[in-house]
């Protein structure tokens, strides 16, 4: 068949060329690659429970659809959601987020086991949790970098609340992908430690 086609002249061999061309440009247009960025688990918590007790599964944190995705959000105007350009988490944010939260009571050491509702984990306590902000927000021209996260601690027997905080930290940030994502990391990092010895603290 692409013989056949070839051999109509020296029109079709250019047609093929120019489609051969134009589809090579299509290809290069795609730019840099993104670049990746993650989220880090504080080793450093303080806790006031003394020995490792309890089991506890970590759900992962629900999350609007501007929050559920890879981008890294930039708030320039109250109401308006952009993404910093070029950038990206490694995950998912409620997928790392349910990461990190779970390394984070595990450097803790006060529990004897942590981890995902899949993980056929027998638990005495679920921590639910949503994202309520995550992102850079610019108040004045100045962008600050904002994490607020909601947490319930729920019995397994019976689904019972036993308590629930908003946590909420914030500090200067950028509007880069590299400065957005660390100073995000920074301000989850104040979170992680609130949310851990809080949590620790009633089980």
């Amino acid at each position: 068949m692409v013989m056949a086609q070839a051999g109509r002249g020296a029109g079709g061999v250019r047609v093929a060329l120019l489609v051969g061309a134009a589809a090579l440009a299509l290809a290069g247009c795609g730019g840099p690659p993104k670049a990746t960025f993650d989220l880090t688990a504080p080793h450093d918590v303080r806790v006031t429970s003394p020995t490792p007790r309890g089991l506890m599964v970590v759900a992962q944190p629900t999350a609007l659809q501007v929050l559920d995705s890879e981008q890294i959000a930039v708030l320039p105007r109250p109401g308006e959601v952009t993404y910093a350009d070029n950038s990206q988490w490694t995950d998912r944010l409620p997928n790392l987020l349910q990461a990190r939260i779970i390394q984070a009571f595990e450097n803790a050491s006060r529990l004897r086991a942590v981890g995902r509702p899949s993980d056929r984990l027998t638990p005495d306590w679920s921590l639910i949790t949503e994202i309520r902000q995550f992102g850079v927000v610019v108040e004045a021209g100045l962008p600050i970098a904002v994490v607020e996260i909601s947490a319930k601690l729920v019995t397994d027997r019976g689904g019972r609340i036993v308590a629930g905080k908003v946590f909420h930290a914030a500090g200067p940030g950028a509007t880069d992908g590299a400065g957005a994502a660390a100073a995000l990391d920074r301000a989850l990092g104040v979170v992680l430690r609130d949310m851990v010895a809080w949590a620790t603290a009633r089980i």
